[in-house]
């Protein structure tokens, strides 16, 4: 069962995606909070997988609310909600530590297969998206230290694809591809695929 907690200060938005997630045999809602300040206190008390929070909200926005969960011990995974695509503050928010983005105007079976992704520790990036968020963005030094077989990892992290589906790709077996995405953080220094898609993008080396 994946636990999710909704953080939205427009109550039609948590009860609409409430209704959504709880249609679903393996997701619940454990709680609801109507602003960043809430979050680390319903975390604390509900120890959800996924949190599901707005970029923007009126007292503490979601990119400050990001940074205060990562610096918990064994934080949940965070995926932002935003009205536009290019929202600048959704780049803030990856480089805040949040695992993904995700459109409020989304279908429902996008938004419960996001709640699934990041649950699976699987990146949930629209690579389009992304590098339009990143334009003009300071750019970052070069990556180096990646082997071959690890920059065509990292580029097909970037394209959004899961490690079956990089396995598929390269035509290998699936905990090949889980070791080069280990080696791909580490060198990266990224704490996830998020932050290394976003260092990739930001370097020029994709």
């Amino acid at each position: 069962m994946i636990g999710v907690l909704l953080v939205d200060d427009e109550e039609l938005v948590r009860t609409g995606l409430r209704a959504v997630l709880e249609a679903q045999p393996d997701i619940a809602v454990l709680a609801e909070g109507a602003d960043g300040a809430e979050v680390n206190g319903l975390v604390a008390r509900h120890r959800p997988d996924v949190v599901l929070m707005d970029v923007r909200m009126p007292a503490v926005d979601g990119i400050t609310a990001t940074r205060a969960l990562l610096r918990r011990p064994d934080p949940p995974r965070v995926l932002v909600l935003t009205t536009f695509g290019n929202d600048g503050h959704v780049a803030d928010a990856l480089h805040a530590g949040a695992t993904g983005f995700l459109l409020k105007r989304a279908r429902p079976a996008e938004i419960v297969q996001a709640v699934r992704t990041v649950a699976a520790g699987e990146s949930l990036l629209f690579p389009a998206a992304v590098r339009e968020l990143l334009t003009g963005r300071t750019r970052r030094p070069g990556l180096t230290g990646l082997t071959e077989r690890e920059g065509e990892v990292l580029r097909l992290m970037a394209r959004g694809l899961s490690n079956a589906e990089i396995a598929a790709e390269l035509v290998v077996g699936v905990e090949t591809v889980k070791t080069h995405v280990g080696n791909v953080l580490a060198k990266t220094g990224a704490r996830d695929r998020t932050q290394a898609v976003v260092a990739a993008y930001e370097s020029g080396f994709v």
